[in-house]
């Protein structure tokens, strides 16, 4: 099964330069969009011809800001808008369950504004792990995805030493990455590509992306149960229209189709 993550900073934007036709060309499952900055009735029809069976859309209270929206060739037999994380109201989260396997397309707060804004991130950061632990706890899988908004080692960014004090690679914030590892979740494109560099963010006021001047930001996760069975994991860096790539998730069907019929 194929799960595409994408940070498309704008989905009428992307509508407008046709960024995702390429869906067409692709076998997806499920694809999950973050920074969507519109509301359900905003988003065009005409993103691409692939008719997915499950459409869901979180928006902010704010107009034009943030935003998540999930595709899905599956009906879940639960889905959330999930407010006890995001307790703004920002639109950052869609869950959805597939019989016992939680599916989270999650847009991490970004802390770079203010000291409040990092308050607030780092508050998310707890309340989300708390959240998908407790459903661990009750015998659910679970995938994450989405823009997490923080480069876990000096791997995954071009520029470590200089941004250390930069929120977005703050030890506090690579700390919560730690413990999402140490409670038992798996970063997938680095369990397969130990060593890879790859980013999937660049900054568009330094035209970084061509000098491939980037942060690995963007991140399938999987809880320990699902690590077998782990195909394939990669950042799309051939795909444009946005200063983030989409990022890839393959897991054997088979035994995934097993945990979402366990209902």
């Amino acid at each position: 099964m194929r799960f595409i993550s994408w940070n498309v900073n704008g989905i009428r934007a992307v509508a407008r330069k046709e960024a995702l036709k390429w869906i067409d060309e692709y076998e997806i499952d499920l694809l999950a969009l973050q920074e969507i900055k519109a509301s359900s009735d905003q988003i065009p029809k005409s993103l691409f011809e692939k008719e997915f069976q499950t459409f869901l859309v979180s928006s902010s209270y704010k107009k034009g800001q943030s935003g998540v929206a999930t595709y899905c060739d599956m009906v879940p037999n639960y889905k959330s808008k999930c407010y006890e994380v995001d307790i703004l109201k920002e639109g950052r989260i869609n869950e959805v369950h597939f019989g016992k396997l939680a599916f989270f397309n999650v847009y991490f707060p970004n802390g770079q504004r203010s000291i409040e804004r990092l308050e607030y991130k780092l508050g998310f950061y707890d309340r989300f792990l708390e959240y998908i632990n407790d459903l661990k706890k009750r015998g659910y899988s679970i995938i994450f995805c989405g823009d997490i908004n923080t480069a876990h080692k000096e791997i995954d960014l071009a520029r470590a030493k200089e941004n250390e004090n930069t929120s977005g690679f703050l030890k506090i914030e690579r700390e919560w990455i730690d413990r999402v590892i140490n409670d038992g979740y798996v970063d997938t494109f680095r369990f397969l590509h130990p060593q890879k560099i790859k980013y999937s963010w660049w900054s568009q006021r330094t035209r970084a992306r061509q000098r491939n001047v980037g942060w690995r930001i963007d991140y399938f996760f999987v809880s320990s149960d699902l690590k077998a069975y782990i195909k394939e994991a990669d950042i799309l860096t051939n795909i444009t229209g946005s200063d983030h790539a989409p990022v890839e998730l393959v897991l054997e069907r088979e035994p995934l189709l097993g945990i979402i019929d366990n209902s």
